[in-house]
């Protein structure tokens, strides 16, 4: 720390300390509120047309959000994708951008029959909207029942909250036998594959933009939002962590699924362990 007072004059603490002596006197400029809430707006119509559209990229969405008021450069709407963490998806794989990155894993799902849980499960993020300002919501399903296994909501993107979702997951339902997931940082880092090698969890990702690769955890986020984030508002976090914990109860608890014989997940999930085929699991894995 620059002390004045000190008999080292200030060029030569700035020397030995290696700063720049002109950040002395620069001042942060303050966020403009307007421009801060402008943004919070545009993300939370890019994340309702990403949730209804997914397949829309950035210049589909400049068009949309042209119709919505809200004006907003290609650049600008990149920008905020990523912040939010959105890629856009397609029917097939977009052979002009193939990632080729050694973190990258194959996809290990294609043409796997699922018949048992803790088989599989995807795990995905997604943006939730708040009156002033947003959060990030981590959840895991379980493939064969629809099951959701574990979730964590924070307000970054950072890889630890993702972790944690993984941690409780295990810890309350066991290991599955595959994770899959999209390509994004927080599943290609080196941290959260080290904790699937620790609990010797077989990483699986969606092929370079994939539309049907995680799509079962991609309609989950899009029935939340659609039945319980876009109609309501929520004071504060523990108001949103509340009711999507509440969601979360009912729909693996009491909502009937037509792709389950119109059983609830949880009544799958269960039932598979309570015959004992979870031994059956292990052989088949």
């Amino acid at each position: 720390m620059i002390q004045r007072t000190s008999e080292l004059s200030v060029r030569r603490q700035c020397e030995l300390l290696e700063l720049p002596r002109s950040s002395l006197y620069s001042k942060p400029v303050p966020e403009d509120p307007e421009k801060l809430q402008w943004e919070e707006d545009v993300m939370a119509h890019i994340d309702y047309w990403h949730t209804m559209m997914p397949y829309l990229g950035s210049r589909k969405l400049v068009t949309k959000l042209h119709e919505d008021g809200l004006p907003a450069s290609r650049k600008v709407v990149r920008r905020l994708m990523n912040k939010m963490g959105l890629r856009t998806i397609y029917p097939k794989i977009n052979l002009s951008k193939r990632n080729f990155k050694e973190a990258i894993v194959p996809y290990r799902l294609r043409n796997k029959f699922i018949f048992l849980p803790n088989q599989a499960w995807s795990i995905d993020i997604t943006y939730i909207k708040r009156p002033h300002g947003h959060m990030y919501l981590t959840a895991i399903i379980d493939w064969h029942s629809r099951y959701i296994v574990g979730w964590n909501l924070s307000d970054t993107l950072d890889t630890m909250y993702v972790m944690d979702a993984v941690k409780a997951a295990v810890s309350a339902h066991g290991t599955p036998g595959i994770l899959n997931s999209d390509q994004g940082s927080q599943f290609t880092s080196s941290d959260y594959k080290q904790l699937l090698k620790d609990y010797h969890i077989v990483q699986s990702m969606d092929g370079k933009s994939r539309w049907a690769d995680n799509i079962m955890i991609e309609r989950w986020f899009r029935s939340l939002k659609v039945e319980e984030i876009y109609p309501n508002e929520y004071a504060n976090p523990r108001e949103l962590r509340r009711a999507i914990a509440r969601y979360i109860n009912e729909y693996n608890t009491l909502r009937p699924h037509e792709a389950l014989d119109n059983r609830t997940p949880a009544s799958v999930y269960y039932a598979s362990f309570s015959s004992g085929a979870s031994e059956e699991m292990e052989l088949a894995s």
